[in-house]
């Protein structure tokens, strides 16, 4: 296991840690969703590390990317090498998508898109009628915003401002049947979101400063358009689509090691 970095800081050794351990994961699970996962890991650890704090809630909408939050939590310490191990077995707490019950950081079943904004939104509510403290985040997908819900939730939380909440979007471009420009083109994705009076912030999603930078900001409902690669770090993977699917062969692992260990090197 990792140790955990100091609220409030981030190691770039402890991203490549991560992303190595996400893809041993993967590899030794036979499984795919890499290239999703991939792209979002930056943001989970950048929001679990340097950011939340003890009162704050994640929903993770984008649920096939449930192993980079078992790796972020894995860093933190409230996951073991064991629990990792048993990645999507059968019997498993660690599924491919996040479990209804079992993980304390993790408070709903999610994967079936379009509905962890509404649950963040209910969530947001109640703190804000009951007068409790901390902040909720929810991390979408890009192709996810093809679900209405997520539109219906944008106007109940544009409606009721829910100054305490803040929408996050893994914007790789690419979703499950080809680049999101061709299967529902949603761009200028940003200012569609303000249009609906929620502010919104355009930043790179594997840049650590700006990912913090971003996610620290307090001034009322906001959404974070987070620009990833699908797949970032591996060659052979990066913006494309195949990898929403595929798992890795042993030489498609080692090359994928090799390439993410050589850019650390370098870094």
């Amino acid at each position: 296991m990792l140790i955990a970095s100091a609220h409030g800081q981030l190691d770039r050794s402890l991203l490549i840690g991560a992303r190595l351990r996400l893809l041993k994961m993967h590899f030794e699970s036979g499984v795919g969703h890499i290239g999703g996962n991939l792209s979002a890991l930056d943001v989970l650890m950048c929001l679990h590390h340097a950011v939340m704090g003890p009162e704050d809630t994640f929903v993770l909408s984008k649920g096939h990317s449930a192993g980079a939050m078992y790796v972020t939590l894995w860093t933190l310490g409230r996951l073991r090498d064991e629990d990792l191990k048993e990645f999507h077995k059968d019997g498993t707490l660690l599924s491919g998508h996040p479990p209804a019950r079992g993980i304390p950081e993790i408070p709903f079943a999610t994967g079936s898109l379009g509905h962890g904004p509404g649950l963040a939104a209910g969530l947001a509510l109640g703190r804000q009628l009951r007068g409790q403290p901390g902040r909720i985040f929810c991390l979408t997908s890009d192709g996810e915003w093809n679900e209405g819900s997520c539109w219906e939730t944008l106007i109940f939380v544009a409606h009721r401002q829910l100054e305490n909440l803040t929408i996050i979007v893994d914007a790789n471009g690419l979703q499950g049947f080809g680049s999101t420009r061709e299967v529902a083109d949603l761009e200028p994705f940003s200012a569609r979101l303000r249009s609906f009076g929620v502010q919104t912030e355009e930043i790179d999603g594997h840049d650590p400063e700006a990912i913090i930078g971003a996610l620290r900001q307090r001034r009322g409902l906001r959404a974070i358009v987070a620009r990833t690669v699908k797949g970032r770090g591996v060659s052979f993977m990066e913006n494309r689509m195949e990898w929403h699917y595929l798992p890795m062969t042993p030489a498609q692992y080692e090359q994928a090691v090799a390439e993410i260990e050589r850019a650390a090197a370098r870094a």
